[in-house]
């Protein structure tokens, strides 16, 4: 049987109510019952974010979603599909491993690559909400990958791997934990116009994000949204976006940090 979850319910019995209840159509008692299990399951928690990013774009780029999706991304959509088919399932009785569990944030990663990155418009078309909610379905992706691996990369590394790969001769704020943030490191990711850079921090035994959008530039902002903040500026060709589930407050204090200190 599946370990339960804190709060008594297992995982896997919340697993089902998920869709349903990021849709709204969970009767009360039920709606009631996910909130009890989100409120002490950090990866369920998770998992909801994530899928209310994925239909917030998906109810956002409605118009575009019923043109005909390319053949290449119909052949690769085919393949994932394939693959998936061909792995066998857990034997019955068998826990469910903790990779499996970040399966459904890696599909909701997918989709908002598929959403946004597909049809799409240019970066600059792309109004600041729902670029917003594209990096936070990253952000979310990201941090709970990383729970797993457990990686850790050192300044001097992530700050070589921004020059090499985006051409930026970043230079991350000095003692960090001044601001009580510790580095876990960082890695390139996908986006509707390419890769950004995305380095993360742990504040408080929370993950935040620092984006960085090359060849960018957005009007300063902050904004919430699926549960997260995010503070939005940009630095000559540059756009920054830093995310985290904090209160305003919280967040408005560290990305004035690394703000004041990110070259």
């Amino acid at each position: 049987m599946p370990s339960p979850a804190p709060g008594g319910r297992s995982c896997s019995v919340l697993d089902p109510l998920v869709t349903p209840y990021v849709d709204g159509q969970l009767p009360v008692a039920d709606a009631a019952v996910v909130d009890e299990h989100a409120a002490v399951c950090p990866p369920c928690r998770d998992r909801i974010a994530a899928e209310r990013v994925v239909r917030d774009l998906m109810r956002t780029r409605q118009r575009e979603l019923q043109a005909p999706a390319p053949p290449a991304l119909r052949a690769r959509c085919a393949e994932l599909a394939a693959a998936r088919a061909a792995t066998p399932g857990p034997a019955a009785g068998r826990r469910v491993p903790i990779t499996s569990r970040v399966a459904p944030l890696a599909l909701a990663a997918l989709l908002v690559l598929i959403v946004g990155g597909a049809f799409l418009y240019r970066m600059t078309q792309i109004s600041t909400r729902v670029m917003a909610a594209e990096l936070t379905a990253d952000h979310l992706k990201c941090a709970v990958m990383n729970s797993v691996a457990g990686t850790a990369q050192p300044t001097a590394l992530v700050e070589s791997s921004m020059s090499s790969r985006f051409g930026w001769q970043a230079q991350l704020p000095e003692h960090p934990e001044a601001a009580g943030l510790e580095l876990i490191g960082a890695r390139p990711c996908l986006y509707g116009e390419g890769t950004v850079a995305h380095i993360m921090y742990r504040h408080e035994g929370t993950t935040v994000s620092v984006f960085m959008l090359p060849r960018s530039h957005r009007s300063e902002e902050h904004l919430g949204l699926l549960g997260h903040q995010a503070a939005i500026w940009s630095t000559d060709d540059r756009t920054f976006v830093v995310i985290a589930r904090k209160s305003r407050e919280e967040l408005e204090q560290i990305a004035s940090f690394i703000h004041d200190r990110l070259r």
